[in-house]
This record gives C-alpha cells, structure tokens and sequence, in this order.
C-alpha cells in the first residue's frame, strides 16, 4: 500500500486531474454565447492590423479626390471594380456623389449600388441600371433628386434586385410611396379564365418580382399594409435573429444598421472623409492649384517636388553624359584599326617633340 501511495505521488498534476468519465459535462465547458463573444473579440483584434497598401493610396486618392474627378471618367477605365466602388464610397462620404461621377465609375461587374445621400438624380440611377445589370442590392435612401421614374428605370433594368432601402428624408419617403405599384402585380391585362400557372410573370409584373427585403425605417401603417397584402414576398425592414443569422435567411445588404459600401472602405482611415474644404461648391468647379483653404493642392505640389528634384539631378546627369561620351570614345578607339593607328600616330609624336 506504501509503495502505491508513493506511485500515486510521483504522478503529475495534469494527470492525476484527467478525467475519463463520459457521462458528465466538462467542468470548463463553454457556453455558445461566451464562445461567440471570444471570436467576435478575436476577429476585431485580427481587424486592428496595419492597414495594406491598397487603402493607403485610396486614402491619399480620397483625400484629394474634388482633384481628381474633372480626369476620372478618363483613367477609371483601368481601375479594377472593387477600386471604383472604393472610390465611389469615399466620394459618397464626402459628399462628391453626383450623376457624372457614379457614370464614370460604374462597372458591369458590380452588385450593389449605395448612393444614399448623394446628387445623383433620375438621369444618373438609369444609365447606371443599364450598364450594371446584375445588381442585387441599391440604397437610395436620402436622395432628394430621384423619383419613382428613377426606380421603375432601376426595376426594369436590373431584374435580379432583391434588396432595397429607401426613406429617409420627406423627398425619398414620398419617392417610396409612389413606387409601391411598382412591386405588386398587375392583373388588368390577365384574363378571367387564366390560372395562376399559365400567367407570366413578366406580363404581371413591372420588374420588380424579385424584391424580397424592402429597407424602410419610417414607413407608414397604409403602405405597410397594402405590401403585406398584395405583396407578402416582400419583407419589409427584417429584424434578424440568431437562427436567422445561422441560416443565412437576412442578407446582410437587408440590415438597416450596415451600410451596403461598407467593406469597400472599411480598411481606409476614416479622415480620408472628413476633410477641411471637401463640400462641393454650387458651381462645381475644382481648382488645380490652390485649395479653399489657401493651402498648395497636391497636384501642385507633385510638380514643384518634381522641378526640384530635377534641378538638384541636373549636374549628375551632365556628369553622367560626358562619362558616356569619354567611354563611347574609349571603345571606338579600342575596336577600331584606324582609331589605333592614329593613337599610335599621336603617341610618336609627342615623343618625338620631348627628345
């Protein structure tokens, strides 16, 4: 018995605490809350890394955007599509958002479209619905310039929508009203003795049959109702729950508290948007020289970095041609029977003139 007490106290502690026995929890066992909570820290602690390099130069592009834009419709052709949604982000956020600007930035590849509180208007929602057909989500909330033209040009155009968010401001929130018809179907061309299965849904409907998430905060009892009557496909503001998180039912475009451009700007530093002078000017007209706030613009100071810096290379470069001229005449004289016969030649005679 002695000898199996010592045995039992040479054991280390880690086993000595095992535990085989099945039939009961572990002690540290935890819970799905906490164990959630812990990625989420985990995740926002892999967030907090040094920013890449891509977000650091559309900081600078943002912060000097108002520059920019009068030569964008030009150079954006090169840019990849999610750099033009950066783009058209930070301009949004700055308040830059207009009908030509999204135009030049607009890219077939693209599935959301978040102008919410921008100037793009009627004009500028259509040509953009044409040349991106394959939206799925559109945020127009807060836009005072477009209508219910707008949004029949935006159904019509791209079939796949199937999240919208509008309201806002009284303008938009009338725009949303007006554009209900838009969503439900229409049966005064069907004919009585049609069924359900032989009507088309394209003869119905307006192009609008794909909504299912309508984002509208302040939406009115009226409206409201007559969605949940005559369009029940369409949820209007989901509140999603854990279960619906896990199942993927809520589109994460369908969350009123995210903003549909937000990972296209989510590494950039957020005082690219918060710049001194960045409200556009009724005119639209940008300087290319000097800034509201009387300070060099960055175009400007690209150009004087360069005359310095060339006028500071200049000797070197003069230096750097004779050292060429001297080695291309080296080589010649190397390479060539008469170039050495005339080096000989000279050699005689300066010795010849020393005797």
């Amino acid at each position: 018995m002695e000898t199996r007490n010592s045995e039992e106290g040479k054991l280390p502690t880690w086993l000595k605490n095992l535990d085989l026995n099945k039939n009961h929890e572990p002690k540290n066992k935890i819970p799905v809350p906490a164990y959630l909570s812990s990625s989420r820290m985990m995740s926002g602690l892999k967030r907090g890394g040094p920013p890449s390099l891509v977000s650091l130069c559309l900081g600078v592009v943002g912060r000097h955007l108002e520059e920019i834009v009068p030569c964008l419709s030009d150079i954006s052709d090169f840019f990849p599509a999610d750099i033009k949604m950066s783009i058209a982000a930070i301009a949004k956020r700055r308040k830059l958002l207009d009908d030509n600007l999204i135009i030049s930035l607009a890219d077939t590849s693209w599935e959301i479209l978040d102008i919410s509180g921008s100037d793009v208007s009627d004009s500028g929602l259509a040509k953009v619905s044409e040349m991106c057909k394959s939206l799925r989500a559109v945020d127009i909330s807060r836009c005072n310039k477009i209508t219910s033209m707008g949004v029949s040009e935006l159904v019509q155009n791209c079939r796949s929508v199937e999240t919208l968010r509008c309201g806002g401001c009284p303008s938009s929130e009338s725009t949303a009203r007006r554009s209900l018809s838009l969503f439900k179907p229409d049966l005064s061309n069907a004919e009585e003795e049609d069924t359900w299965e032989e009507l088309d849904v394209t003869e119905i409907g307006h192009g609008g049959q794909s909504l299912r998430w309508l984002v509208w905060p302040r939406i009115d009892n009226d409206s409201l109702e007559m969605l949940s009557m005559e369009c029940p496909r369409i949820v209007v503001n989901p509140k999603p729950s854990f279960l619906t998180y896990s199942l993927h039912e809520v589109p994460r475009e369908a969350l009123p508290d995210v903003a549909l451009d937000e990972p296209f700007v989510k590494d950039i530093d957020p005082k690219t948007w918060f710049v001194r002078g960045a409200v556009k000017s009724p005119t639209t007209s940008y300087s290319l020289s000097v800034t509201s706030d009387g300070e060099l613009s960055i175009a400007e100071k690209f150009r004087l970095a360069f005359a310095e810096r060339d006028a500071r290379l200049a000797p070197k470069r003069a230096k750097n041609a004779r050292q060429q001229q001297r080695r291309a005449e080296r080589d010649w004289m190397m390479s060539s029977d008469e170039a050495k016969a005339m080096a000989f030649a000279s050699k005689a005679t300066r010795s010849l003139r020393k005797k």
